[in-house]
């Protein structure tokens, strides 16, 4: 079970380039403590982190002091491209982000994105722009609204901006239900259909007292 998506209110940080694959996100020489899918957010742009003598790049934006809470990433057009990594999203996870948003995203990232929980929101260009405009304006950060529910978008005070999103993709991360659990939502169908197949079938299911007959002999 996933942590349910249906309002949220969190500190926006800009990240505005095109482009940004799953190796800046989260680079592949990064390896984590223990074999697991938590503990990534080390690697979130380990690589932009740093400037060349291994010390924190002030001018990166996650590493200034007033993003330091950012929990929403505004980012340019086709976010998360380059290889499947799932690292990736582990890694925004894993660092409190619980949502990008974009012009556009790579699929497979954004297929990654909400089997993790995570908002992958795409707004059309002009929106994009209008809530960049809006939140960032005065140069100080702005925390902005998301509400799923009512599919609008818009910073703290401001305009609120429609969005349409896929109505299985919007029932799962409300839902907060991983690839699993929304197989398990049709659970009394997979029943009936074994229960129905095992009458028809019989030879394909295991029957326990044959084999433990067959054991003994």
């Amino acid at each position: 079970m996933l942590q349910p998506f249906t309002r949220f209110t969190g500190l926006a940080a800009p990240l505005l380039r095109a482009n940004i694959d799953t190796d800046a996100i989260s680079p592949s020489h990064f390896k984590p403590a223990e074999l697991s899918k938590h503990g990534f957010e080390k690697a979130l742009f380990l690589d932009w982190r740093r400037c060349p003598d291994g010390t924190a790049d002030p001018d990166f934006v996650l590493n200034q002091d007033r993003y330091q809470r950012a929990t929403i990433l505004i980012a340019g057009q086709n976010f998360g491209c380059g290889s499947s990594r799932e690292t990736a999203v582990w890694a925004l996870r894993d660092a409190g982000f619980r949502a990008i948003i974009a012009p556009s995203f790579a699929l497979i990232f954004q297929t990654n994105c909400i089997r993790n929980g995570l908002l992958p929101l795409v707004l059309t260009t002009d929106v994009h722009q209008q809530l960049i405009d809006e939140t960032f304006a005065t140069g100080a950060p702005s925390d902005v609204e998301i509400d799923l529910l009512g599919q609008t978008v818009g910073a703290v005070g401001g305009a609120r901006h429609t969005f349409a999103i896929d109505a299985r993709t919007r029932t799962q991360l409300i839902n907060g239900l991983d690839a699993i659990g929304q197989t398990l939502q049709h659970r009394h169908r997979i029943d009936a259909f074994r229960h129905l197949d095992q009458q028809r079938r019989p030879w394909i299911y295991p029957n326990p007292t044959t084999k433990a007959s067959a054991t003994c002999r």
